[in-house]
């Protein structure tokens, strides 16, 4: 299989294992992809997501062109593939538990998508970034442009999109389209992954949705937003975070 899920303690990994093709997706990945992030999100034992490949080296090339330049030129494939793709990345930036890209090698095009979809990504000193469809005389979708110019602002997202060209990762994590540079991703990513299943995954996943919320627009407070702030003093997690503060204890949570 080109895409697998493994699970280890509170941590999935969402493997892309195409190696021979650098990792590029096919169709039948786009299809599958929502499937897999679905049964992280599902599991209870499960409060952290990796989104790694299974072989070092590389990412995600993207989208598979040997496949892509034949079915492009067929209306209903393309219909077909672009709407695959768009509930792939729409799916995984509104994932309800956190997902954290390793990236080791080239994060390109589609790839480079899918890693601005998760909510941090932790890369090697030798990834590359690029976001390509210049280089193919393609139009970026609105969906995917925001979530570049939410994480390194509309100057930085033009430069990307409008010269297609790769950047290194120190480049990468200096106009922030990284969080952690580090030799080893995996590690990184499997220990900040660790770090943050330790936390309150009430706390975690009502932040991310916070977050998601103002990205989307919104600047003030509702009545939803307020009554979950209000419910969380009555909440298990603060019981115990307060608790273990008292007793001067590492907090537990479920």
């Amino acid at each position: 299989m080109s895409l697998r899920l493994e699970k280890q303690g509170a941590v999935a990994h969402l493997l892309i294992d195409r190696a021979e093709k650098r990792n590029a997706f096919t169709q039948a990945m786009w299809e599958e992809f929502p499937l897999l992030l679905g049964e992280a999100m599902a599991d209870e034992t499960i409060k952290v997501m990796l989104l790694r490949s299974a072989a070092a080296g590389t990412f995600c090339a993207g989208a598979d062109i040997a496949e892509f330049g034949v079915g492009a030129l067929d209306p209903e494939w393309r219909a077909k593939n672009q709407a695959a793709i768009g509930r792939a990345q729409y799916e995984l930036v509104r994932a309800e538990k956190p997902v954290i890209a390793a990236i080791d090698g080239d994060c390109v095009g589609g790839g480079c998508g899918l890693s601005i979809a998760c909510d941090l990504r932790v890369a090697s000193s030798r990834a590359r970034f690029g976001i390509t469809p210049a280089k193919l005389g393609l139009v970026y979708s609105l969906h995917d442009t925001k979530l570049l110019v939410d994480l390194v602002g509309p100057a930085q997202a033009k430069r990307i999109l409008f010269t297609a060209q790769l950047l290194p990762a120190d480049e990468a994590q200096r106009i922030g389209l990284i969080e952690i540079l580090d030799d080893d991703p995996v590690t990184a990513a499997v220990s900040l992954a660790e770090t943050i299943a330790a936390a309150s995954s009430h706390s975690v996943r009502n932040t991310k949705r916070i977050v998601r919320r103002i990205l989307d627009g919104q600047a003030d407070d509702d009545a939803e937003t307020q009554a979950l702030f209000g419910a969380a003093f009555l909440g298990e997690d603060f019981q115990e975070g307060v608790s273990a503060f008292l007793e001067k204890r590492r907090a537990v949570f479920k």
